[in-house]
């Protein structure tokens, strides 16, 4: 079983940036590609950005440009850079693999709030 832990969330204004991390229970992240997800009120979960064994990195269209994912296996860590922060972008945001497997459970995740 692996279970996550999010931080780095917080309050920032339109255009501002946070910087989130993630870390797990166990050593996974050389064994399997990362993301990072983000639910907001109301919506579906959603992957928002994703990381693979050897680095290659997608994105979803809204966040191309402005997020930014990357991982440390040395500190068994994975990064998700946010700049130019928009409204819209608020939301409890979450790390796991991708795809999701069975025993991967999910964290509490971080909340990121965009609001002037």
């Amino acid at each position: 079983q692996v279970q996550f832990v999010e931080s780095g969330g917080g309050l920032v204004q339109p255009g501002g940036s946070l910087r989130l991390s993630c870390t797990a229970s166990n050593t996974i992240y050389n064994k399997y590609a990362m993301g990072w997800y983000r639910q907001a009120p109301g919506k579906q979960r959603e992957v928002v950005a994703v990381i693979t064994r050897d680095g290659s990195e997608n994105y979803v269209d809204s966040v191309k440009g402005r997020f930014t994912i990357s991982r440390n296996n040395s500190q068994i860590a994975v990064f998700l850079q946010m700049s130019s922060l928009k409204p819209e972008d608020t939301a409890v945001y979450y790390c796991n693999t991708n795809p999701v497997y069975s025993g991967h459970y999910w964290g509490q995740g971080t909340q990121v709030t965009v609001s002037s």
